[in-house]
């Protein structure tokens, strides 16, 4: 297997995906984050890494955001945003989140493969991510289980915080401000 044409094939899925993501809702999401209280980010597995790295973005910015399930996050209130990166919207601890999330009138985001899923209905934004479930029930790719799913997230949000900069103002190296310094 030449490395080049993978990853070439790769680059071609990423694309394809990514050109199929409505921008309105990535829009949407990003006129959420900015109108939040406060910021909670929750994901599982792999997709809750992209979501980690999403977050550390907005600590960067400025922007009040926690990782649930981290021993130093506090409760979610009204006016906070959850914000879940689900492939299938229907894993049981996240969907949970998203209920309680929504009893407390938390409002809820999710970007999602699946936007009719438990948690898309939840959810006040979604930003359907068209890439393959984990058993392959839609789409198609060359790559293993959720993976095109996690790379477009990762991509989605990474471009969201570019958005969101620019909205901001916000210069690269203004960041660096509230970047870790006891490393």
């Amino acid at each position: 297997m030449n490395m080049l044409t993978v990853s070439s094939s790769i680059l071609q899925e990423l694309d394809r995906t990514l050109k199929a993501v409505n921008s309105d809702e990535i829009e949407a999401l990003t006129k959420q984050i900015t109108e939040a209280g406060n910021i909670f980010v929750a994901g599982a597995g792999r997709s809750g890494l992209m979501m980690r790295a999403f977050a550390m973005r907005l600590m960067h910015m400025g922007f009040r955001v926690y990782v649930v399930g981290e021993t130093v996050t506090p409760g979610i209130a009204e006016g906070d945003l959850l914000l879940i990166g689900s492939g299938s919207g229907e894993t049981k601890t996240l969907a949970s989140m998203a209920a309680k999330a929504h009893n407390i009138k938390a409002t809820i985001g999710v970007l999602t493969i699946a936007p009719d899923s438990t948690i898309g209905q939840l959810a006040s934004t979604i930003v359907h991510i068209p890439a393959v479930t984990k058993d392959s029930t839609s789409g198609s790719s060359n790559q293993p289980m959720g993976t095109l799913f996690e790379q477009c997230l990762l991509l989605l949000l990474d471009a969201t915080v570019l958005r969101l900069m620019e909205n901001m103002k916000l210069q690269g190296t203004a960041m660096y401000n509230n970047h870790a310094n006891l490393e």
